[in-house]
């Protein structure tokens, strides 16, 4: 199979990268600045802004399925034009589109949110990756929308990075009591999405961690499982402060999880 990994120098990309060679799959993916000391891909230039660029991209590779984990908080033409550049590429090219979203589409009103629940966001960010949604369920209804949490790994995220940041200089900031979401492996997911891949399967998915667990409590893992005092993370509450976005968020995933082989385990386990 070969496989386009748009954002492949991101996080998440470069596990779908890394794991995609692993089973043996031809893989081409992208960065936008400069490419990553990574072998066994083929790493090309783009700018998921650009519609003609994404376009000659998947014509260039003709890819099997295109993974579309680009992304950035702050640019909406990144995030909600760029997942609609790769939709249009992906059915001009008639390849199938695996889309990553986010939790950020909802906004915590609802004590848990199933694959049918409808997008409600309240953060531009948020209205980003809902508009995304849109636009590739308009473009490729057969593609895949994976909706995820916060992406945890073994010591490279930038969650972890905030927890030793934090336990180092409690004065920079806080975790949040209160602030609850699903965090999910980054091995966990990129695997999920790597099955999701397959022709089978159409439609959204909630892929996310099985445990629901606020900042403060996902930060105290991660300082027991690096030898860091928990007791130094300074806590707060989001609701004492003005920063927008949704407080309490649960994907339910158990609708998806029967679809995958792939155990998407919960906090108090990778991180244990």
């Amino acid at each position: 199979m070969t496989l386009l990994v748009i954002g492949g120098n991101g996080y998440l990309g470069r596990e779908i990268v890394r794991q995609s060679i692993a089973a043996g799959h031809r893989v081409a993916a992208t960065f936008l600045t400069r490419p990553p000391e990574a072998d066994g891909a083929q790493w090309l230039p783009l700018d998921v802004r650009d519609r003609r660029h994404v376009g000659e991209t998947v014509d260039a590779v003709q890819p099997d399925v295109v993974i579309n984990a680009a992304y950035r908080q702050d640019d909406w033409t990144t995030t909600a034009d760029g997942a609609a550049h790769a939709a249009l590429a992906a059915a001009q090219a008639g390849t199938r589109l695996v889309h990553v979203s986010s939790d950020a589409v909802f906004s915590g009103n609802a004590a848990r949110y199933d694959e049918t629940a409808a997008p409600d966001p309240t953060t531009p960010y948020g209205a980003a990756k809902a508009a995304a949604e849109t636009a590739v369920k308009a473009i490729t209804p057969h593609a895949v929308i994976a909706r995820t949490s916060l992406i945890i790994g073994d010591g490279h995220s930038s969650h972890e990075h905030r927890v030793h940041a934090l336990a180092a200089d409690p004065a920079t900031g806080v975790l949040f009591t209160g602030d609850v979401r699903c965090p999910i492996h980054v091995t966990d997911l990129a695997a999920a999405l790597l099955e999701l891949a397959a022709p089978t399967h159409t439609g959204t998915f909630h892929v996310a961690g099985a445990d629901a667990l606020s900042r403060h409590e996902l930060g105290t893992l991660i300082a027991h499982r690096d030898g860091l005092d928990p007791v130094a993370l300074p806590t707060g509450r989001r609701a004492d402060t003005d920063l927008p976005g949704p407080i309490d968020l649960r994907l339910d995933t158990t609708a998806t999880q029967q679809h995958l082989r792939t155990e998407l385990r919960g906090a108090h386990r990778f991180l244990t």
